[in-house]
């Protein structure tokens, strides 16, 4: 039988005892994997192991769609009707904030983010989420379409069926609200795979599944490291799902994949504000965000005021214990840990110069310092590629124009923003930024009913709002005949 894992956590932010099953969730209950694997958890902070949790295999994953299928076919699916499901979704939003505290103790654990940002960000985003798309359960209709008086035309948006998901290891919790909630909200079942490197809190999550009365079959988790079609995480993984889901039948497939988002400071910007946002958009969460705003272009006018105001800035952001009074924590791995130390040493290799920090910690985990680069050129690997660590670049710029055209040199289109007291020209920016979201005078705001996805390789489709319900729908149009004879 599967095991369990429970962690007396005794710490400033949280007091409290917190137990999770550590097996794969499937049918409703936590079982061993089909081989008895296991795969070890380790605590960013100290690179100890924090638990094992049961390691799936191509068996478990096949077991799983079957008993999902199962779930789809007599419970779920359009035997289960909007206005239930609707009940549904609130419940496990509900059981959700009962255990908020669990849920962020498990987050910061596992992530090494801080214990507030895991509170006052992740988990009420992913409270948001299951309530907002429990708003639309049963508003999902189709249309009634004129064609002849002596025929109906109609649409239905029918659910798919059996779903799988994949999501990402730097907003655990949330990224499983982003995908699960308007999945089940149209109807769908899950098979959910969470990062090796954070399983724990989708583990939590689905224990309260089973208490809200969620049917089994509807919502399986497996913890596993095998191939990688809800997908969230980097462009080179998302080709990858790509090509797998198109070798022996075609699967729809929506990407929510890396960036190298562009933040333009105006020379007439409010600078402090600039500056507050712009380390919010490259420290936020360790600069492991998919939106990070690293890559900070600014107006020649104003660079050096810029410059020495964010230095200021970056020096006083505080470093340490996620569940202490900190704004940053430890990178998630070890794996990511050394990447960001490599793109570090690439661009001094490169000739840039290392503003401020550019170091790992002599501690334990996996610790880098915030740091600044200044004095690269467009060819660098650090202002080409995602980093996904505390790494920004400050680029000038010498007009409008010339941003715009800097800001746009990417294979990436994630998101951008804009920093300017003049309406009219920070829109007129935004709208010329090759991006799915554009921020004016701020950076990563995310809403539940606000879209969120990219352009060019930063990914297919939707999240949130109500154009992530086109991803787990089928349009189905239907004709009835009144008499009408050939």
């Amino acid at each position: 039988m599967s095991g369990t894992f429970t962690h007396d956590f005794k710490t400033p932010a949280f007091k409290g005892k917190v137990s999770i099953p550590t097996g794969l969730f499937i049918g409703g209950k936590f079982v061993d994997g089909k081989k008895g694997e296991t795969w070890d958890v380790i605590n960013p902070t100290n690179g100890k192991k924090i638990t094992s949790v049961a390691s799936g295999t191509v068996e478990d994953v096949d077991y799983a769609v079957k008993v999902a299928q199962k779930a789809f076919d007599e419970t779920w699916g359009l035997k289960c009707p909007g206005n239930q499901r609707s009940k549904y979704l609130n419940k496990i939003a509900d059981l959700m904030e009962e255990h908020l505290d669990e849920f962020c103790a498990l987050e910061a654990l596992n992530t090494g983010k801080p214990f507030s940002w895991a509170k006052k960000g992740d988990m009420d985003m992913a409270l948001d989420t299951f309530r907002y798309y429990a708003g639309w359960a049963d508003k999902i209709s189709g249309k009634v379409i004129e064609t002849s008086e002596d025929k109906l035309s109609y649409t239905r948006h029918e659910p798919i069926g059996v779903v799988a998901q994949i999501i990402a290891w730097n907003f655990p919790i949330m990224l499983l609200a982003w995908k699960v909630a308007p999945a089940l909200a149209c109807g769908n079942v899950i098979i959910l795979k969470p990062s090796e490197f954070t399983p724990l809190t989708a583990l939590l999550f689905a224990k309260l599944a089973n208490d809200a009365g969620v049917p089994p079959g509807v919502i399986n988790i497996i913890n596993g490291t095998g191939p990688k079609i809800a997908f969230t995480g980097s462009t080179l993984t998302g080709r990858k799902i790509m090509q797998s889901a198109g070798k022996s039948n075609l699967k729809n497939v929506t990407l929510e994949l890396g960036g190298k988002s562009p933040n333009i400071i105006m020379d007439d910007a409010d600078i402090d504000q600039a500056v507050d946002w712009t380390a919010h958009g490259v420290y936020w969460n360790m600069g492991q965000a998919c939106c990070a705003g690293t890559r900070i272009f600014v107006h020649e006018k104003v660079y050096d005021q810029f410059l020495k105001k964010f230095t200021e800035k970056t020096k006083k952001v505080r470093m340490g214990d996620p569940f202490g009074d900190v704004d940053i924590g430890a990178l998630v791995s070890n794996q990511q840990f050394e990447r960001v130390l490599d793109y570090i040493d690439s661009g001094k290799k490169e000739g840039a110069t290392v503003h401020l920090g550019g170091e790992a910690l002599k501690k334990d985990g996996f610790w880098v310092e915030p740091t600044i680069f200044t004095d690269v050129t467009p060819d660098m690997k650090i202002v080409q590629e995602e980093i996904f660590g505390p790494v920004g670049v400050i680029i000038k710029f010498k007009d409008d124009e010339d941003a715009i055209r800097q800001a746009n040199d990417t294979t990436y289109g994630l998101a951008a923003a804009v920093f300017s007291k003049n309406v009219d020209r920070a829109l007129q920016t935004a709208h010329r930024l090759n991006a799915g979201t554009a921020w004016v005078n701020c950076v990563n705001q995310l809403h539940a009913q606000v879209p969120f996805g990219g352009f060019k390789q930063s990914g297919i489709g939707r999240e949130l709002g109500e154009y992530a319900l086109e991803n787990y729908t089928a349009i189905k149009a239907v004709h009835v005949n009144f008499g009408h004879k050939i």
